[in-house]
């Protein structure tokens, strides 16, 4: 019921992710060829890189405006106009790449230019709506200001999806270095494959997550403990259910996901053995996805900040450098790094899950009402 103090929240995120983005523009413009290069361009490649970056980096704030104010729909609950906002971008850009690609003969900055026009229009959707009549929360000018009391709690429950998404760029880089090393090229091949397929998994769980954040932030924080136990239980099941149900096509049909990428006879038997080593327990990651994102929803970031860099920084990191001085052969073990740092991510984050929520469904309970065996 605290509508003034959402639409402060509001507000103050519109100008953080104002600011964020000019940061980036000038960063990626000025920058451009030397982060590219970081990151792996080569020097065949670079000249295009830097024609696309440096058009996409000027559309930058239509990119996080429409990413970051679409939450704020999602948050409201209503899920269609915020679906509305991903297809825009998504047809928009869909029909103006073969126009502006090969029509204007453009090449790859007709595709950066495609990106970021149907990016735009997907913004002006989204600001339209959040300063219409139907939506609940409404950005006004006097909520722009930057508060410490807003800024500080955004940022700090903000930082564990941050992270999970930033620590990929490190993780590729510690990956493809070993692989190289023990495998050559048809490794780190096999390496930017398992990444793409990985994302079959990771995408929609995190989809189904963010949907589910809503629904159990607000019953929290309406301390309805009933409600708040039965939306999490259905997030649980539809999160662990879709990873086991890709797992099982993973360790059964792996070839199936490989051809998707290449066709490769040599590639495609090598990444396919290699899937199967990498995704071996994929099937229960719905549970760390689950519990790790629901911490976010109750307001501990602490936790999920934690679980966020145990799985990949204080896990994966380290293992994908310790497992090859523990096995013969030394490319599988690079690979084995993924099930492990899984395992034991997994097993601590629902420990710890089980214990604080307890702890949280206490808080916002009656003693004599509250039944921790449901």
């Amino acid at each position: 019921g605290e509508k003034d103090n959402a639409e402060k929240t509001l507000g103050n995120s519109f100008s953080l992710l104002v600011i964020i983005s000019l940061i980036l523009t000038i960063t990626f413009f000025c920058f451009s060829k030397d982060l590219l290069l970081a990151f792996g361009a080569s020097e065949n490649t670079i000249d295009y890189a830097v024609s696309y970056m440096k058009i996409y980096s000027i559309g930058t704030i239509f990119v996080q405006l429409t990413l970051g104010l679409n939450a704020f729909i999602s948050a409201q609950g209503f899920a269609k106009v915020s679906m509305m906002t991903v297809l825009i971008g998504a047809v928009c850009n869909i029909i103006l790449d073969p126009i502006l690609i090969f029509g204007f003969n453009m090449g790859v900055s007709g595709a950066a230019l495609a990106t970021i026009l149907s990016q735009s229009l997907s913004m002006i959707w989204i600001i339209i709506f959040l300063t219409g009549k139907k939506t609940t929360l409404k950005i006004k000018r006097k909520n722009l200001i930057l508060s410490k009391s807003i800024v500080l709690p955004s940022i700090a429950l903000g930082l564990a999806p941050f992270i999970m998404q930033s620590t990929e760029s490190i993780i590729a880089v510690c990956f493809n270095s070993s692989l190289l090393r023990y495998g050559g090229d048809i490794a780190v091949g096999a390496m930017t494959i398992l990444t793409s397929v990985m994302q079959f998994s990771l995408l929609p769980l995190t989809g189904l997550t963010q949907g589910g954040q809503p629904i159990l932030s607000y019953n929290y924080g309406a301390r309805k403990p009933e409600r708040v136990k039965k939306a999490f239980k259905i997030l649980l099941i539809s999160c662990l259910s879709y990873s086991i149900i890709l797992w099982s096509l993973a360790m059964l049909t792996p070839k199936s996901f490989v051809l998707i990428f290449n066709n490769d006879p040599e590639l495609l038997e090598f990444t396919a053995h290699a899937l199967r080593i990498y995704m071996a327990l994929s099937g229960i990651f719905g549970i760390q996805i689950a519990c790790q994102q629901s911490f976010i929803a109750l307001g501990n970031a602490k936790t999920s900040l934690f679980l966020a860099l145990l799985r990949k920084v204080i896990l994966l990191i380290p293992l994908i450098y310790i497992m090859p001085l523990l096995m013969e052969n030394k490319t599988e073990a690079v690979f084995m790094a993924e099930p492990v740092a899984d395992f034991i991510a997994v097993t601590t984050t629902a420990i710890l899950f089980y214990i604080q929520f307890r702890k949280a469904m206490y808080e916002i309970s009656d003693e004599s009402c509250i039944d921790f065996n449901k």
